[in-house]
């Protein structure tokens, strides 16, 4: 079964968007050939990038330290559903205090 892990990016705690493509190579290279990313979205409070994973659990911990190095965990949330699905479970921040969804 695939999930899709979806990285929220706050657009209050970021200078801009520019970072988004080197971000992208440097997790690719972190995470392999078992998952696939699916590119991102952006609006005007958020960037979201989607990965399509086996093990979205196993997948955020891997990339969770890429994010720590840039300095961004502070300003993001992440969560998954199945491919497809509605209802997300959300990872980080560990302890979130709102529902998480898409625009």
């Amino acid at each position: 079964m695939n999930y899709q892990l979806v990285i929220k990016f706050w657009r209050a705690s970021l200078d801009d968007e520019a970072f988004m493509p080197t971000l992208e190579a440097e997790l690719k290279q972190v995470l392999g050939n078992l998952v696939t990313l699916d590119g991102y979205d952006l609006s005007a409070k958020e960037i979201n990038l989607f990965v399509l994973t086996p093990d979205p659990r196993h997948s955020f911990r891997r990339l969770k330290g890429v994010l720590e190095a840039k300095g961004l965990l502070q300003g993001m949330s992440a969560a998954f559903r199945v491919e497809g699905g509605d209802q997300f479970t959300s990872l980080w921040p560990l302890r979130a205090m709102r529902k998480f969804k898409l625009p």
